[in-house]
């Protein structure tokens, strides 16, 4: 072997052993990642129907992030912000990747990830579920940095019997979801290997169809009635909406009983200490909140929807509440993050990516870009200052068309659609959490002066990462409102 030759040779070796040593004193990391499932759908929220004393348990033996948020309430975007850190609009992802419509669109290939620089310092990495982040192979999550994956690239497979990726060649897959992927998970974990992992588990659960589950999930919502959120709202189809609820209950039932294996499995092989758990979701849901259910891409519940108007079909109702954008998350990690800890901070999923990096003790490459900032001085119980604000965005392009934009503080809410400004909304959430009343429709000095400080912060915000929808309307103050919004 020429001596160059084995000098390259000598380093590239060299620099994979460094690797694999600085990786051994790393935590592993397993990411739970549900689908559709908002935080009300938890027993530790107070939810009086929820069975999930599994996920409770969890929630209360490390960090419970009650203000965490996803800065586009719909799949694709706010995956591709969990993966890159970046708004949608930075990586051309702002709505749900449609596979018939945009069969090619997706993550750009080179875009950095957070599972590639674990990848690439020592951790063996896996993604076992959904992926949503295009159809390609040049994007398949074996190119973010997942060294093997077990699921289905699109937005959607069946709750029973799906059909999966399984070492690169599709086939059908006989059993329920949620268990067919716990089941793979627990069997990439088991192997014999010295390095930390990463293995990303995201369900598709609780997402719909939700039935068929598994009679012990059925079982505790067979003959429920449930208690509804908002029962009394005009016209609200309640039979549909309890219908719903049972269902979507038993399968975030279904999720809850295999986390519990997946969580067990980890005990069985000694990994637990060693393990850091974060759960997430990748948006929040509606289920008859504001006449309502879904999420971002909502759909009226009700008898008699309104009419459609201008780039809104009848049936749709696009929106910014916060239980779209708001997701359940906890994270445990023991001997570091102390049992029983709360976070009030507003934390986004754009913070999972530094986040993530500190955790596994790696560097961010020069260069790289992202929006998120590390909360994990917050997990260790320390001091430090933190911004509450959050700015998100959806443009909504499938059922409707919408260029939303939403300006958060701890009090007070703007939402501004660069496309329609008639649906301009303003709600203080000290007085009104649930959304239900918009101060755009009576307007008053005091009203508009709020109005224009969140607006001014919402423009700075978009300025800042050159959000398109500027070009859209006038970068300035709202229009007046034109036309309510129900």
């Amino acid at each position: 072997m020429p001596r160059c030759r084995w000098a390259g040779a000598t380093v590239v070796a060299w620099l994979g052993l460094a690797a694999s040593l600085a990786a051994a004193d790393r935590p592993n990391i397993l990411f739970v990642f549900t689908d559709d499932q908002a935080p009300w759908a938890l027993g530790i929220s107070g939810h009086p129907h929820a069975r999930t004393p599994v996920l409770d348990r969890l929630f209360r033996e490390g960090a419970w992030l009650k203000s965490c948020f996803t800065t586009t309430p719909v799949c694709s975007p706010s995956r591709a912000a969990l993966m890159t850190g970046r708004y949608g609009t930075e990586v051309g992802i702002t709505d749900w990747l449609h596979p018939r419509r945009e069969p090619k669109h997706g993550l750009a290939a080179g875009t950095p990830t957070w599972p590639r620089l674990l990848q690439q310092a020592g951790y063996r990495t896996a993604l076992v579920g959904k992926w949503h982040l295009g159809l390609t192979d040049a994007q398949h999550p074996t190119r973010f940095g997942y060294g093997h994956f077990y699921g289905f690239r699109g937005g959607g497979t069946r709750p029973k019997d799906a059909v999966l990726e399984v070492d690169g060649t599709t086939v059908k897959v006989p059993g329920l979801l949620p268990d067919v992927l716990t089941s793979e998970a627990i069997r990439w974990i088991s192997r014999e290997d010295p390095r930390p992992f990463l293995l990303s588990l995201h369900y598709r659960a609780p997402h719909s169809p939700w039935l068929p589950v598994a009679e012990e999930d059925w079982e505790p919502f067979a003959g429920l009635d449930p208690t509804l959120p908002h029962p009394d709202y005009p016209d609200l189809d309640t039979r549909r909406v309890k219908r719903m609820t049972r269902e979507y209950l038993a399968s975030m039932k279904s999720v809850d009983r295999n986390v519990g294996r997946l969580l067990a499995a980890l005990r069985s092989h000694g990994l637990e200490r060693e393990t850091v758990v974060i759960y997430s979701s990748d948006h929040g849901y509606n289920m008859g909140h504001n006449g309502i259910f879904h999420k971002g891409n909502g759909h009226w519940v009700l008898k008699n929807p309104p009419p459609a108007v201008p780039n809104i079909p009848r049936g749709q109702r696009p929106n910014m509440y916060d239980h779209s954008l708001r997701v359940p998350t906890a994270i445990r990690w023991p001997g570091v993050v102390r049992s029983g800890l709360t976070l009030d901070q507003t934390i986004s999923n754009l913070d999972f990516f530094p986040t993530i990096l500190a955790i596994a003790g790696v560097s961010l490459p020069p260069g790289t870009q992202q929006r998120g900032r590390s909360f994990l001085p917050l997990l260790k119980g320390e001091q430090m200052e933190w911004q509450n604000d959050l700015f998100a965005q959806y443009d909504t392009k499938h059922q409707s068309r919408t260029s939303m934009r939403m300006y958060r503080t701890r009090r007070w809410k703007l939402v501004r659609d660069f496309l329609n400004p008639g649906r301009d909304e303003m709600f203080d959430l000290r007085k009104d959490p649930g959304e239900t009343s918009n101060l755009l429709k009576k307007s008053t000095p005091a009203v508009q002066m709020i109005r224009d400080r969140l607006s001014d912060k919402l423009v700075a915000r978009m300025r800042a990462i050159k959000d398109p929808a500027l070009s859209r309307q006038p970068a300035g103050k709202p229009k007046k409102q034109t036309r309510s919004t129900r």
